[in-house]
């Protein structure tokens, strides 16, 4: 199997669980069903690893996707993109984590390929069990919390009634650099969504 041939990883990072699903930390997973619904593909148990999975093509003989929402909690996210990985012989270029950032303001998407994990949880565990930094980020900037908020306990905490104004058109945006991410390249992506 050639690299143009191997899926993409598509990873939306999260936690499991009703009590979470509407948390600033949950992004990734809201990014990752939304591009599941685009592909017309289902989320199931994946049989090698404690994660969801759903895939489907980027269009019609587009680029494999393998999506996955990793049902650890955010700490211990790497087991199962390590193994899924290697179940689908997916190059490390060609992981995708999807997640909050909070060094980015609220409404604002960026991509970029490896650098650090800038206190995130889920990245850092990517990170350890990959054994590379080398993988696309797609960063759902969420800004910082107001006042003296703990940051653990404003991730934890779920998008206010104004920032759910926008969430759904931000979700769709976030997906679109994701898209174009795999089929145009970082470079390309970053310089058609950063101005925004």
């Amino acid at each position: 199997m050639t690299d143009e041939d191997r899926p993409w990883l598509v990873v939306g990072l999260g936690n499991p669980g009703r009590e979470y699903a509407g948390n600033r930390h949950n992004v990734g997973f809201m990014v990752a069903d939304l591009l599941a619904a685009r592909v017309g593909a289902k989320f199931g148990r994946h049989k090698r690893a404690v994660a969801e999975v759903a895939e489907g093509r980027l269009g019609i003989g587009g680029p494999r996707l393998v999506l996955a929402k990793p049902l650890t909690y955010m700490n211990l996210s790497g087991g199962p993109v390590t193994a899924l990985a290697q179940f689908y012989k997916i190059p490390l270029a060609q992981v995708v984590a999807v997640h909050d950032e909070l060094d980015i303001g609220y409404g604002q998407v960026r991509v970029k390929l490896g650098g650090g994990e800038g206190g995130h949880n889920g990245l850092r565990s990517m990170t350890r069990s990959l054994g590379v930094k080398e993988y696309v980020r797609v960063r759902f900037g969420i800004g910082r919390p107001p006042g003296r908020q703990d940051p653990a306990d404003y991730v934890l905490s779920d998008f206010s009634s104004a920032e759910r104004k926008e969430l759904e058109f931000l979700v769709d945006r976030a997906a679109d650099v994701v898209e174009s991410a795999i089929t145009r390249g970082v470079e390309w992506t970053q310089n058609a969504y950063h101005g925004g």
